[in-house]
């Protein structure tokens, strides 16, 4: 489960994704904090002025403002499609389409991602501005990670995903994960985040963030495995 947690989780990969990977190509901020200047005088993907990275599938063409092939709506904060494609595009593999012969045989190497195996699950994700933000506000040539912080901790990011799949015996299962940036007086303790207040906020993962919400069906294949949290934080409460 924990591979499947790390998907945009995070934008792990530099444009958007992941902490362990994302998510495809663009990286987050340097740290420093910059106020916020006005609209109009930054870079947008609405203004067609952002580009993908150069490792991406799509090195150097303009991001656009609806969903790419991938399942990627960056303008939008959303992505639904295969699992494996949240990671493909930033990993310079073109997007994975259902038929495994006809991919494999052009893209032999995307097997070896860890990915791969998840390929028949649909995944949905959706996060906010602070997670990665639809624009540069720093012209760093990068979408925004936690504009005007130094770091995801008291950015209020957020991010939301679903998975649905098969399990090994063709049983339909489905999972959610809630993710949030602690907040600046967040402590962690035995692996565990909490307030202020030292309410319980949720798991630890990647360091500054915390699993606040898990939902899944008994055909969840990790469901044996796993702690399943459900805590109070919601969308932007913690900043």
């Amino acid at each position: 489960m924990k591979k499947l947690l790390s998907l945009f989780v995070m934008f792990g990969f530099l444009l958007v994704v992941s902490c362990e990977g994302p998510v495809e190509t663009i990286t987050s901020d340097d740290g420093t904090y910059m106020p916020s200047p006005k609209k109009g005088d930054y870079p947008t993907i609405s203004g067609g002025e952002i580009y993908y990275s150069t490792s991406h599938y799509y090195s150097g063409e303009v991001i656009p403002t609806g969903y790419n092939d991938f399942g990627y709506n960056f303008n939008s904060h959303l992505f639904k499609g295969s699992y494996v494609n949240v990671y493909l595009g930033g990993l310079g593999f073109p997007p994975y389409t259902g038929n495994d012969e006809e991919y494999l045989a052009d893209n032999p190497n995307a097997a070896n991602h860890w990915s791969w195996q998840y390929r028949a699950s649909t995944i949905s994700m959706k996060w906010n501005d602070a997670w990665l933000a639809n624009s540069d506000r720093n012209e760093d040539g990068k979408l925004d990670r936690y504009y005007g912080h130094n770091s995801y901790v008291g950015s209020g990011a957020v991010e939301i995903y679903k998975v649905s799949g098969l399990d090994a015996d063709g049983k339909k299962y489905n999972y959610m994960c809630k993710i949030i940036a602690v907040p600046t007086a967040a402590t962690l303790t035995d692996g565990i985040w909490y307030d202020a207040d030292n309410n319980e906020i949720g798991e630890n993962i990647w360091g500054q963030f915390a699993i606040t919400q898990v939902v899944y069906t008994n055909n969840y294949p990790w469901a044996d495995s796993e702690v399943e949290f459900h805590t109070k934080p919601g969308l932007g409460k913690y900043k």
